[in-house]
């Protein structure tokens, strides 16, 4: 039934390949896999690409897919605040291309008032919003965790918020969450990842049934051999930026424990890089590194196509995040190599990660009990076969785009009715 998606993101995987721009992106591929129409929307700013002089928009990638320069930004309110440039001309995007369906996966650099905007423009169109973090919900770029001691937040108010921020004022909080709350009236229906986070727009005050749960998913790759090994099951792989909430730092105190306890056969493997993170970040993980002994290696960034080769390396991956992640495609590109995964037991992590199943659980930002997971992980004998027998087949691009086509109809045939 759906024929014409527009899907936009914060961003485009081609310069800043995080989590929501790879899947965003591969599920516009899978839209057109279906017989779908698809433009893809890529916001961006000076970071990244200088602005064109006349249109707010440029283009890149194979398939035509559309940048939007956005240097007016009011990041506090999620604001859109250029109304007669940048809201112009998506409003001029919206008319010619007239999408049926359009299928927003953020509201950085993009604005709220795309909402609003889209469904004043739009009346008939079908508005999705898959909510992949907190950024409505929590200032500190949706992290809710608080920016000094790192602790994590379990709900927003203007009181609590402010806290956080004493130099913003708390009827200033109270003001963004109307203002976010009144243009995400908009949508027709969200999407979350994963059931934790849903219960978190839930209990910020989204309706229950306004969220579907649909499972982000990666394109389809064949399994990488585990290596054949006589001896412990002690290669470990972190995948992923580096900065203070990955807990990357967590996870090189982990193994400095170990070796301090004599521990020799394990190594631990880090891919990644830390763009845009501050040089107190850089100096602190540089140290934690050099501490860390001969067992760890900075493998540095790694582009996408080499994640096969660099997970044949390893026997487990660590993801030892500190903050409430929702649903990291690393899980599911681990699970599709099928290697398990020790991962903190907080949030989506844990939801997608079950433990003593196909993987374990370790307390986030304790060091000493990461250390000894890792240390169970390479002793406990068939620990390792069995966690790998455990492992389910992950759900491929075809099948979410598909879900997602199917909730679009639904959607379609409600309003029918």
């Amino acid at each position: 039934m759906t024929r014409r998606i527009l899907v936009a993101a914060h961003n485009h995987p081609d310069l800043h390949p995080g989590g929501t721009e790879i899947f965003a992106h591969d599920l516009a591929s899978g839209y057109r896999e279906q017989g779908c129409e698809v433009l893809f929307l890529g916001a961006t700013n000076a970071i990244h690409r200088e602005a064109h002089p006349g249109t707010a928009f440029q283009t890149t990638g194979p398939d035509g897919d559309l940048l939007l320069w956005s240097g007016h930004f009011d990041r506090f309110f999620l604001s859109q605040i250029d109304h007669y440039g940048t809201l112009q001309d998506l409003g001029g995007l919206l008319e010619e291309f007239r999408p049926d369906v359009i299928h927003i996966h953020h509201l950085v650099l993009i604005g709220a008032e795309f909402l609003t905007l889209a469904r004043r423009l739009l009346p008939s169109a079908k508005i999705v919003m898959t909510l992949h973090d907190y950024y409505p919900i929590c200032h500190n770029d949706g992290l809710m965790a608080r920016p000094t001691d790192k602790q994590r937040c379990s709900g927003a108010s203007p009181a609590s918020c402010r806290g956080c921020f004493p130099e913003i004022s708390a009827d200033r909080f109270l003001l963004r969450e109307r203002f976010l709350k009144t243009h995400l009236a908009a949508v027709d229906q969200f999407v979350a990842p994963s059931r934790f986070l849903r219960q978190r727009y839930v209990d910020w005050g989204l309706r229950a049934d306004r969220i579907d749960v649909i499972e982000n998913a990666r394109p389809p790759r064949l399994s990488m051999p585990h290596a054949v090994k006589g001896g412990k099951r002690a290669s470990f792989g972190y995948f992923g930026n580096l900065n203070p909430w990955k807990g990357v730092l967590e996870l090189l105190g982990a193994a400095k424990l170990l070796q301090l306890a004599g521990e020799s056969e394990f190594e631990l493997r880090i891919h990644g890089g830390a763009p845009f993170q501050s040089e107190a970040f850089v100096a602190a993980f540089d140290k934690a590194l050099g501490e860390a002994g001969a067992a760890v290696t900075h493998c540095g960034p790694y582009q996408r196509e080499e994640l096969p080769e660099l997970m044949a390396e390893i026997d487990w991956v660590v993801m030892p995040s500190i903050w409430w992640e929702n649903a990291p495609l690393v899980i599911q590109e681990a699970f599709q190599h099928r290697r398990p995964i020790i991962a903190s037991n907080i949030g989506g992590m844990a939801e997608m990660v079950r433990d003593e199943v196909d993987g374990l659980h370790a307390r986030p930002s304790d060091p000493a009990q990461l250390a000894r997971v890792m240390r169970r992980a390479m002793d406990e004998e068939g620990l390792w076969d069995r966690l790998v027998d455990g492992i389910r087949r992950q759900p491929t691009i075809a099948e979410c785009a598909r879900a997602h086509l199917s909730l679009f109809d639904k959607l379609k045939l409600a309003e029918a009715a």
